[in-house]
């Protein structure tokens, strides 16, 4: 019987001739990633272990969550990785001034490549799925371990595969992609489950379409989202990857649980409605939503190409005097990037705020924290209630273009009803 990705991934990490969903095995890691909220406590286990870590080089610690330290408390949290790193000569250290958000950074710097195994302490490390890498969330414990050891125990998941036939229309992206499917499934519809990509259409998503789409494997449950790797996938990691890696292809009697099939030329932008990414709902729907404030950014969608999108639209023209507008840019090269394009004076000119990279409102941590009552549109990943302040706030997700019309109109709109 044949593997699918994820299930060759899991073999070749456990010395074995094959897998099958369920079967409980222990693997070798290739890296092993935390941040400044999720590194403080894995340090702590890692500290009860008394080993060294298992290998300095394939270890990533990002302060980005509440970094540039937003008070005594997070200051402290990333002193403790701070100090970590340099008792244990950690190569892969970023520092506030050279890190980004972590799941833009990493692809970016080379850290991850197709076939490898990454795991995180951040739900967001399905990410790295978009390269051809199996890569998934764990606990600040078993990062801990994992740190000391070099591996995890996991079971395999079963996979579902997801056929992407055709292209997008004008102004559909990969946001509109993922949250389609979370719309057709439900938040919990993959749970435990690996999400395969497949089909003509993959041929025609850009990187940054494939890295926002497994971002959000998570958001529909599933244990990891993975893209087979082609042409464009080598285009973007060659000159980033200085090592050697071995990428993997699903066999052809591969089993799935299921097969979900999606047209690209059919799908429209869309918002996912509070408090839940399920809560789908095309752009023309919803277009009378007042907002207050619209953050563009994030590890969903803070690449130069978002904020390309994002400036296309509001170039020349000013944000609604209402609302407050929150451009991230994902990582210091992206900013720089942004600059030298003349995206961040489009956006300041036209009245939005420009901050350096941080996860900062995504998870109600700060740069744009909402009060009650008060409407968001954002291109990050959650929407859950109190997600990004006040309980009773509100969160409306959708990608970048739609983002920046809505910035310009004052409520939810379609890029359409701004763009030249």
């Amino acid at each position: 019987m044949g593997m699918t990705m994820t299930e060759k991934i899991f073999a070749r990490h456990a010395g074995l001739e094959n897998v099958v969903p369920g079967q409980l095995i222990k693997c070798k890691v290739d890296l092993v990633l935390g941040n400044d909220i999720t590194a403080p406590p894995a340090i702590k286990e890692f500290e009860c272990i008394g080993r060294p870590v298992f290998d300095k080089d394939k270890i990533a610690l990002v302060p980005d969550h509440f970094a540039p330290n937003k008070d005594i408390k997070s200051a402290e949290m990333a002193k403790r990785m701070r100090e970590f790193a340099k008792k244990h000569n950690i190569t892969n250290y970023f520092e506030v001034g050279r890190m980004g958000i972590e799941h833009v950074l990493l692809p970016e710097v080379g850290l991850v490549a197709p076939g490898e195994l990454i795991i995180g302490a951040d739900s967001h490390t399905c990410t790295y799925g978009a390269v051809g890498a199996f890569a998934t969330g764990v606990g600040s414990t078993d990062m801990g371990a994992a740190m000391a050891t070099g591996d995890t125990w996991f079971k395999v998941p079963s996979s579902i595969k997801v056929i992407l036939n055709g292209k997008m229309p004008r102004w559909v992206g990969g946001k509109d992609i993922i949250l389609t499917l979370i719309g057709m499934i439900g938040v919990d519809g993959a749970r435990y489950q690996a999400l395969e990509f497949a089909g003509d259409g993959v041929a025609n998503l850009t990187m940054t379409d494939r890295l926002t789409i497994a971002n959000m494997a998570i958001e529909a449950g599933a244990k990891n989202g993975i893209f087979p790797v082609d042409d464009v996938t080598l285009e973007y990691i060659s000159p980033k990857v200085k090592r050697s890696y071995s990428p993997v292809r699903a066999d052809d009697d591969a089993v799935y649980d299921r097969v979900i099939t999606i047209e690209l030329d059919k799908l429209t932008p869309v918002v996912a409605l509070p408090h839940l990414p399920e809560n789908v709902r095309p752009v023309n729907e919803v277009s009378e939503t007042v907002i207050d404030q619209v953050v563009i950014g994030s590890c969903t969608n803070g690449r130069i190409e978002d904020l390309a999108q994002a400036a296309e639209i509001i170039s020349g023209r000013s944000i609604h005097p209402g609302i407050r507008t929150i451009i991230i840019p994902g990582s210091q090269s992206v900013y720089m990037e942004a600059m030298a394009k003349g995206y961040i004076e489009t956006f300041i000119k036209a009245g939005a705020v420009v901050s350096t990279p941080t996860c900062g409102p995504c998870l109600g941590g700060y740069m744009g924290i909402l009060a009650a009552g008060e409407r968001a549109v954002a291109t990050t990943n959650r929407n859950f209630r109190g997600r990004m302040g006040h309980v009773d706030s509100e969160v409306y997700l959708a990608g970048p273009a739609v983002a920046a019309a809505s910035a310009i109109m004052g409520r939810i709109a379609g890029p359409w009803e701004v763009s030249k």
